[in-house]
């Protein structure tokens, strides 16, 4: 599948830093893939174009038999540099043309959101592939989960794909898709655990199983989508 296609697919979204205390990296992705993530963000700073392009390509094999995708946080000229798939940015980030400038033709651009009136900008952003909302631990949080649910309907092809950010546990994860989110982006629940596998199957389990129940899943085409792929 091309890189657009997995995104719409995602659900379980990680954002770490390089391992580079741990010394883990390829090991710790290794594990997540395993475990139901599909999309991984490195954000380290400090790395400069060599070490970043070692790091990808750490990530790019632990991704490879996942088809997951790996992207990066940071300086627009720096992820183009990196030829890295995806780039994040703030939702200060400045444009969004100038930021996808010196990325590669086919990689993914998204930004966050923490305002109604972010996510309404992000939609009407061409040159944006995606969004995340958030903080859901803190205000707007939830509210603004469920009007990005409304104005943005999850399996909805003609809306942009978005994930619920900033606080998503295990065990607030039921609250976050009682919400209306189907994706989510994580980093502690991950970066901190003792099995990051198993932690990661943890959440993709209730994320798949809230794609299979969503009656909007069927009237999309997505219903085949959620028990396809990797055992979740």
């Amino acid at each position: 599948m091309g890189l657009e296609a997995r995104l719409r697919l995602a659900r379980l979204f990680l954002r770490t830093d390089a391992r580079r205390r741990q010394g883990d990296l390829a090991a710790f992705l290794t594990a997540a893939f395993a475990g139901g993530v599909d999309v991984v963000q490195i954000r380290q700073d400090g790395l400069d174009v060599v070490t970043g392009r070692e790091v990808l390509e750490t990530a790019r094999r632990a991704a490879a038999s996942a088809q997951a995708v790996v992207g990066v946080l940071g300086d627009p000229a720096w992820a183009g540099a990196l030829q890295a798939d995806l780039l994040h940015v703030g939702a200060a980030g400045g444009s969004s043309a100038e930021a996808r400038a010196p990325l590669h033709a086919s990689a993914l651009l998204g930004r966050s959101t923490r305002r109604a009136t972010d996510v309404g900008a992000a939609l009407a952003d061409d040159a944006l592939d995606y969004f995340s909302v958030g903080p859901v631990h803190a205000a707007p949080g939830l509210e603004l989960v469920r009007h990005a649910a409304r104005v943005a309907p999850v399996f909805d092809v003609a809306a942009k794909p978005w994930f619920a950010v900033g606080g998503v546990t295990e065990a607030s994860l039921v609250r976050v898709l009682d919400a209306g989110a189907r994706r989510v982006c994580v980093e502690t629940a991950l970066t901190a655990a003792d099995d990051p596998q198993e932690a990661a199957a943890r959440l993709a389990r209730p994320l798949a199983e809230a794609w299979r129940a969503d009656p909007a899943a069927a009237r999309y085409g997505f219903a085949a989508a959620a028990s396809r792929g990797r055992p979740r």
